[in-house]
């Protein structure tokens, strides 16, 4: 087993899902969104998991919300920091 292989944390996949949905790659450039996504990273909680299809089954959808709520935010405080509106 590999870590990076079979674990990851599901914040990543918030985040990129967040990009993708705001047009980041149209807005910015491939380094200035891997910078983001550090900062953004930084700022959120770690959720380790394996498999994607255990948060669609064990995620209670109040958990799913909050969830996205602290990567919009992560997002428009690291936006902030790194000067870009």
């Amino acid at each position: 087993m590999k870590i990076s292989d079979d674990i990851h944390n599901y914040y990543e996949k918030l985040v990129v899902q967040h990009f993708v949905k705001a047009r980041f790659d149209d807005k910015y450039e491939v380094d200035f969104i891997a910078d983001l996504t550090c900062v953004v990273l930084n700022q959120l909680p770690t959720r380790y998991i394996r498999h994607e299809v255990d948060m669609a089954f064990y995620l209670p959808p109040s958990e799913r919300f909050e969830m996205e709520s602290k990567v919009k935010k992560a997002i428009a405080d690291a936006l902030e920091f790194m000067h870009v509106n």
